[in-house]
């Protein structure tokens, strides 16, 4: 790969393939009765936060949320880099239906990895709550009933109403008090949760999750500002620099642009309009830490964002007006991907300082990685490792594990889900 001007690459001449650890596919039409996996995408999937439990959600003609969950096989005493990895086994848990009525476009894992959020076509985002019920880890279909076409013990327990057309992402806050969603109404709704495990509970369920009545939910906030679909929404931590809540809120559109969405006194605001594709940015996804952005975008390109404090932002800019930050585009990675990027995920700090997994409509899984002879205002990047032909079109998504930094996961049009190393 040849570095054009100012573009943030180094050149690289021989890159790694990612390896497969293993394929998860739905079970098989004859078995379900249902359409094949094969003619339902898989748009997105969602860690636990231990890393234990994944869900992936599914699109027309099969739309459902599908629980995967992983047990060991061997000794499991002797847990351990790669050997650790190979005796990891995934299996279907349950299969969740009822809470839609058309194509399932985002899923999310609440910080409790009891509770579930998804997001629909149908208008609708759905709130899942896990209930021990017939759960059992003695069998290898978890208890969940056979093939792990039933619940397994997932209820839903709210149904979020408002979007006037199809939502398409959901994503929580780091404590689960607040939940996001955005659509193709170009609205984006922040939604306070009392659910239990969060700080809004009100502590008469169970902390562990589950319960015994109805999720509670109260809209705090409709955000307008974008001008097209909003495909796209991620809190990250404020880092004092926006308004005076703990995390900002992070959109990105069809309008080829991001927003940054501040909270004051309880209000939220638009604080910052990040502009620098020149088509829809389908994804933003915050660094540990919260000082950088990466976008993903239909223009092929993957572009890297500093955040600037006010001090730092004066300096630059003595005219400058407001007492927030500023997000400033330090580099872009062109041609990161020969078609739309639709996903892009950091890595967790543990994973190593500066990489970057994204997928799209190559059918293409690309890592990147920080190099060397960079800086925070002008960062170098390499093609760490690659995976041609991930799946069999488009890749939708890609998740880096939460507590493994060597490990990620992807989903594609192909009906599968797929774990990395």
């Amino acid at each position: 790969m040849t570095p054009g001007e100012n573009d943030g690459l180094k050149p690289t001449y021989s890159v790694p393939p990612l390896t497969s650890l293993c394929v998860l596919s739905p079970p098989s039409s004859e078995k379900i009765g249902r359409p094949a996996a094969s003619s339902s995408p898989v748009w997105q999937c969602s860690w636990s936060r231990d890393g234990c439990v994944l869900a992936s959600c599914h699109g027309a003609p099969d739309s459902c949320v599908r629980v995967w969950k992983k047990e060991w096989t061997g000794n499991n005493s002797d847990h351990g880099g790669e050997q650790e990895a190979m005796r990891q086994r995934w299996f279907l848990a349950a299969t969740l239906r009822d809470g839609h009525a058309r194509t399932v476009r985002s899923v999310a894992f609440a910080p409790c990895s009891k509770v579930l959020a998804s997001a629909s076509f149908d208008g609708t985002v759905a709130v899942w709550e896990k209930f021990d019920d017939g759960d059992s880890d003695d069998n290898n279909d978890g208890g969940y009933g056979g093939v792990g076409e039933t619940a397994g013990g997932w209820e839903c327990t709210a149904q979020l109403e408002g979007h006037e057309s199809e939502v398409k992402c959901v994503s929580w806050n780091s404590t689960g008090s607040l939940l996001a969603s955005c659509g193709r109404d170009k609205s984006v709704w922040i939604w306070e949760s009392f659910l239990p495990g969060t700080i809004g509970d009100a502590g008469d369920r169970d902390p562990d999750g589950g319960g015994d009545g109805e999720g509670e939910f109260e809209c705090i906030a409709v955000l307008h500002g974008h001008t097209g679909d909003v495909k796209c929404v991620e809190f990250a931590p404020s880092l004092g620099q926006w308004g005076d809540g703990d995390e900002i809120l992070l959109s990105s559109s069809y309008d080829d642009t991001v927003k940054c969405w501040a909270e004051d006194g309880g209000d939220w605001y638009c604080a910052a309009t990040l502009s620098a594709h020149s088509s829809t940015v389908w994804s933003v996804a915050a660094a540990a830490g919260g000082t950088r952005l990466v976008t993903g975008s239909s223009d092929r390109c993957l572009a890297i964002w500093r955040c600037y404090t006010a001090q730092e932002k004066r300096r630059m800019d003595p005219d400058s007006k407001g007492g927030d930050g500023l997000w400033k585009c330090v580099g872009k990675l062109p041609s990161a991907h020969d078609g739309p990027i639709y996903s892009v995920h950091c890595a967790p700090s543990r994973a190593g300082h500066g990489r970057i997994a994204s997928g799209g409509a190559d059918d293409r899984i690309q890592i990147y990685r920080e190099v060397p002879g960079g800086t925070s205002d002008a960062p170098l990047f390499t093609l760490d490792a690659e995976a041609d032909d991930a799946h069999d079109g488009d890749v939708n998504c890609v998740q880096w594990h939460p507590k493994d930094g060597s490990i990620l996961v992807s989903c594609g049009d192909d009906g599968l889900v797929k774990i990395w190393r």
